[in-house]
This record gives structure tokens, C-alpha cells and sequence, in this order.
């Protein structure tokens, strides 16, 4: 069946916006350092007005966007590179107890509140972005672990497996390549809807201090820090959540297209 193209255009445009922002916008952008009266409304000066800070609104959201996009990116990148081969390894495991045990292993981790786990790393003083990455990282690996584990265990997959056996096909080149492509749609359909806890997760750290300072020039940041001058100064607010609200559902929509058009679905 055929691809709705306005939703793939769509798609496109929402994760296009954000990513040109991060990119070009340091680039363009004025001071971040505070040298006005805080929460001004927008003038000719600040287009955007001021945030609690007395920093200028536009010069953060053009240059707020770069820290969003490297670290979450990362933290996925590093949560699905660590956890799709483990749960290969575990699928392909013939010895089926230590399958149970790494699996019910890392439910410990499930079973943890991400945020109480980043209060802890807080309060211990380990503050820096690659603590927080790495963090982020290690509490989204027990889901994607499961999703991929049950996704290479799927009927049609280990059918196919079988058959490579029993044709003397390679360990690897069965139960990794072969097995790595069967469980690539689910896992990027899984990464898109991902990304929003990935985010929640950053802001909420940064917030606390964890990985970037709660003063940083970063859309997530910047909406915790401003959340409560919503209604006297809305643009330090609703600009930023907008372009993280497009990051993520352009992602979604454009994961969406292209896991369609494996299928023959429409997106």
C-alpha cells in the first residue's frame, strides 16, 4: 500500500525544524549571559522577552537545542548498541537458565524509578553529562533488552533460524545478521516512542543539577526552570516545549514511515 506523503512531508518538516535549529543556531545566536530585567515580555530588543534569568529567550533557544539532541541521541545510541546484542545473545542461548538470569537480572534495574536513581547519582556529587548519559542509558536497557529479545524469539523468526541451521549457515551470521534485521523494525519503532522518556529523564537531571547546570542554554532546562513564570512570560516556556514536542513527534512519524514501508504498509 502506498505512503501518505503528507504525513511522511510532515514528519520531516517537525524533525527537520528542530534538528537545523541545534545545528545553525549557535551559530546566529546572540549573548546567553543575563543583561536584562528578568521575565520581560518581548520587545524590539528580545524578541522572545527574558526568562527568570534575565537571559534572552531567542539567544537560548537557538543555541539550547545542540545539548538536547547530542545527549539524548547519545544515550539512546548507547542503550540500543549495548542492549540489542545482549538480547541476540540471549535468544540465541541454548542453555535457557542463563537466558532466565541475565533476563531476571536486569528486572532489577526495571524495577527501579528512574528519577529516584538520578536523585542518588545527585546527591552523591557525580554531576557531569557523561554520568548522565551513561545513567540514562543503563535505566532504558532492561525494556529494550525485553523488546528485543522477544522480538528475535517471535515465531516467524526462529523459523527461519531453524532453517539457517539446518542449511550449516554460520553462528553469527544466524543468530546475529539475520536475526539483528528481523528485530530492527520493533526496536526503531521502540526508539522513536524512547525518545520522549529519554527526554523527560535529561530534563528532569538536568534540572536537578545532574549532567548539565540548571542555568544552561537547553530547551529542556529551560523549560523547568521557567515552568512557573508560564503565565507572566510564556514564549521562555512554550517555545522550547514546542520544538521538543516537534523533535519527538517528527521522530515518531518519521520511524513510522520508514518501519511501514518495510512492511508494505501506510504511514
Amino acid at each position: 500500500m502506498a505512503v501518505n506523503p503528507a504525513r511522511a512531508v510532515m514528519g520531516w518538516l517537525l524533525l527537520a525544524t528542530p534538528l537545523v535549529l541545534a545545528l545553525v543556531g549557535p551559530l546566529v545566536a546572540g549573548s546567553t549571559r543575563s543583561h536584562a530585567g528578568p521575565l520581560l515580555p518581548p520587545d524590539a530588543e528580545h524578541p522572545l522577552g527574558t526568562d527568570v534569568l534575565g537571559r534572552d529567550v531567542l539567544a537560548l533557544v537557538l543555541t539550547g537545542g545542540r545539548t538536547v539532541v547530542v545527549l539524548t541521541g547519545v544515550a539512546l545510541v548507547l542503550a540500543y548498541a549495548v542492549g540489542v546484542p545482549l538480547a541476540l545473545l540471549m535468544a540465541a542461548q541454548t542453555r535457557r537458565w542463563l537466558d532466565a538470569v541475565l533476563l531476571h537480572g536486569l528486572d532489577v534495574l526495571l524495577a527501579l524509578p528512574g528519577l529516584l536513581v538520578l536523585l542518588v547519582l545527585a546527591a552523591t556529587g557525580r554531576s557531569s553529562a557523561v554520568t548522565l548519559v551513561v545513567a540514562v542509558a543503563v535505566l532504558q536497557l532492561p525494556a529494550v533488552v525485553r523488546l528485543a529479545r522477544s522480538a528475535a524469539l517471535a515465531p516467524g523468526c526462529r523459523a527461519s533460524v531453524e532453517t539457517m541451521v539446518l542449511q550449516g549457515e554460520t553462528w553469527w551470521r544466524t543468530h546475529l545478521v539475520h536475526t539483528g534485521r528481523a528485530v530492527l523494525g520493533p526496536v526503531a519503532v521502540d526508539a522513536g516512542s524512547r525518545l520522549v522518556l529519554v527526554l523527560q529523564l535529561m530534563a528532569s537531571a538536568n534540572f536537578l543539577g545532574l549532567g548539565l547546570a540548571a542555568s544552561a542554554s537547553d530547551w529542556a532546562v529551560l523549560v523547568e526552570r521557567n515552568r512557573e513564570a508560564l503565565f507572566l512570560q510564556p514564549p521562555a516556556v512554550v517555545v522550547p516545549t514546542l520544538l521538543l514536542v516537534a523533535l519527538c513527534t517528527g521522530a515518531n512519524l518519521v520511524v513510522d514511515r520508514t518501519a511501514a514501508r518495510r512492511s508494505g504498509g501506510t504511514a
